[in-house]
């Protein structure tokens, strides 16, 4: 609210006109209950109107003199001009993901993450490596990179029951991401009834979805930018006598590779030594995308 008394040369007002301010140019006085006020709108396009007092609770005085000011909250300038910075820090470092994690990865990491796996959109990849070589480090540098570029909102990570714990560590420890862990509690808690949609990183046990008709069903409503596999040779199908038996994993990693954009496979033992098992298992056979749009890296 701005008084009449206030509304001097120079100052610029915002209420006399419905889409702008107004910068005044004169001011006169029609007794002591209006005034003549001529001003300049935004265009410089001059004008004049009668202002009454009791229009005073529209009219707003934003500075006297120029059109901006610097008189704002500088902390929350700040604040916004660094999430911006953040936003864009990948176009400027393009190992963004590494200098603010806690790794300190191996060359052949950094080959297989940035040159072999964020190129590939979408990406459709076989990650095969050597037990203890950094596999959850890869996938931690795939998926933060992902995040700050703005192309992963929701990840599903699919390993052994054993495992669980060691990749919530891991991802919170090195890359500060917040992946829950899917219990029967939390399953059976869920507000909306789909634990899976209420959380954007999961991590569950492979098992639990393989065997539960249920817990598939829920899953098949969801869409996920991401889903991760590890040890993703237990998933495999296998040939004999003839014929291609798949297993409850396999069909698993059928539904997982319709439900997302990017998947990645991770094993340390692609290859079990019979050549139509290894192409039963190659992502090929597991996705609904061309040949031509996966990968396969085994890094050592």
């Amino acid at each position: 609210m701005a008084r009449l008394e206030e509304l001097k040369r120079g100052a610029s007002v915002k209420g006399i006109l419905p889409d702008g301010f107004i910068t005044v140019v004169d001011v006169t006085w029609i007794g002591s209950v209006a005034i003549e006020l001529t001003y300049k709108d935004s265009k410089g396009k001059l004008a004049n109107e009668l202002i009454y007092r009791d229009r005073e609770g529209d009219l707003e005085i934003l500075e006297s003199g120029k059109p901006w000011s610097f008189d704002g909250d500088s902390d929350l300038f700040r604040l916004v001009s660094e999430a911006h910075r953040i936003r864009l820090a990948y176009l400027f470092d393009p190992l963004l993901a590494v200098h603010t994690s806690l790794v300190d990865p191996l060359p052949h990491q950094i080959t297989a993450v940035y040159e072999s796996m964020l190129p590939r959109q979408p990406l459709r990849f076989l990650l095969a490596d050597d037990p203890g070589a950094g596999k959850t480090i890869m996938t931690g540098l795939l998926i933060k990179e992902l995040i700050v570029r703005g192309d992963l909102q929701r990840c599903l990570i699919v390993c052994p029951g054993n495992l669980v714990e060691q990749w919530q560590d891991e991802l919170y420890r090195r890359f500060h991401l917040p992946f829950e862990i899917m219990t029967n509690d939390k399953y059976e808690a869920a507000r909306t009834g789909n634990w899976f949609a209420e959380n954007p990183l999961c991590i569950c046990r492979l098992d639990k979805l393989s065997r539960n008709d249920d817990v598939q069903e829920k899953l098949k409503t969801t869409d996920w930018d991401v889903v991760v596999c590890d040890e993703a040779h237990k998933m495999s199908a296998s040939f004999w006598s003839g014929e291609v038996r798949r297993t409850k994993r396999y069909q698993l990693g059928q539904l997982l590779s319709t439900l997302t954009r990017h998947f990645l496979l991770l094993t340390a033992t692609p290859h079990n030594g019979k050549e139509e098992d290894f192409q039963l298992f190659k992502p090929c056979s597991m996705a609904t995308v061309s040949r031509a749009s996966f990968g396969m890296a085994f890094t050592r």
